[in-house]
């Protein structure tokens, strides 16, 4: 990488380098991105479907599912069709505006997701503490509440990176190495002092996704300790399972993060196109494979889905 003793000024233009030491092979990633948007896309409209139309799903559980959907959705329009202009249109060249507004709106989605998934962790505690005042616990005024709740700590962490980002004056090239406008991709090609945009990127990570893992143990650790209070071994099973989808979704979500973590603790670099890669996987597999979990382990959800498709064959 070029050094800042021949440093240019913040460019107009960046280029984006895609999956950097593997561009023989970005017809292939190309293929995966595309079909990783199409069965996204299908699943997710099929899930907001269901729930829109099935007024008994009209309950918080299925309404923070729906919430789910909306933001996987938001995330993947963000994300996937300018990887696909670079694997296939060779369309690299990104305006400083355009990549400004990809670094807030990319993690913005991904900390609501985030936030979300949290919002769903106290669904399920409430459901099995308060059986009978779960739905005035949950109701429509609370759902808003956490909706906006969410909404406004993810513009409020993620607002600093573009602005921060404005004020980078000089740069090593303008050539970043990754198939979006990532933060700290941006700032690692700066130069001067870089250590407040390092220290604000981690504190990104604690204050969102890093607090939500943690109350989501939480609140798992107390839904444990309330089922394994019930006498009754059905009862159990029963209470269990409702938190199957979700608990399949959070480790989904989480181990990756968790894993990139630990690599930088134990002291473990990975290969640069590999970490791309893994980042890359962050925000495309889980809204793909959410619909998916809870179609196939909610029976709400089975029972219709089974039912479009017999229609369909009829």
């Amino acid at each position: 990488m070029p050094s800042c003793n021949n440093s240019i000024p913040q460019p107009l233009i960046f280029i984006l380098a895609g999956i950097p030491d593997l561009e023989s092979s970005h017809g292939w990633f190309s293929i995966s991105f595309f079909l990783i948007f199409v069965v996204t896309i299908i699943g997710n409209v099929t899930i907001l479907h269901i729930i829109w139309i099935e007024k008994t799903l009209h309950e918080p559980m299925f309404l923070l599912l729906a919430t789910l959907s909306v933001v996987d959705l938001c995330l993947v329009t963000v994300t996937v069709p300018r990887m696909l202009g670079i694997f296939w249109l060779n369309a690299k060249e990104i305006s400083l505006e355009a990549c400004l507004t990809q670094m807030f709106f990319i993690p913005s989605f991904y900390v609501m997701e985030s936030g979300i998934l949290l919002a769903m962790a106290f669904d399920r505690f409430a459901a099995i503490w308060y059986p009978l005042r779960y739905t005035t616990i949950l109701d429509s005024n609370m759902l808003v509440k956490m909706a906006l709740a969410i909404l406004a700590r993810a513009v409020a962490v993620v607002t600093p990176a573009p602005i921060l980002t404005k004020r980078l004056e000089r740069f090593q090239t303008q050539v970043i190495s990754y198939s979006y406008c990532a933060y700290m991709a941006v700032v690692m090609i700066a130069c001067g002092d870089i250590s407040n945009h390092i220290v604000y990127g981690l504190m990104v990570i604690v204050a969102s996704v890093g607090i939500d893992l943690l109350l989501v143990i939480l609140s798992y650790t107390l839904i444990l300790r309330a089922v394994f209070h019930i006498p009754s071994w059905q009862a159990r099973s029963k209470a269990l399972s409702t938190c199957g989808s979700h608990l399949c979704v959070i480790g989904l979500f989480y181990s990756p993060v968790v894993f990139s973590v630990l690599s930088q603790i134990l002291g473990y670099h990975m290969a640069p196109y590999l970490q791309i890669i893994i980042d890359n996987l962050y925000f495309l597999v889980p809204p793909m494979v959410n619909p998916l979990i809870y179609a196939v382990r909610t029976k709400q959800i089975r029972e219709r889905v089974l039912r479009i498709l017999n229609c369909e064959r009829k």
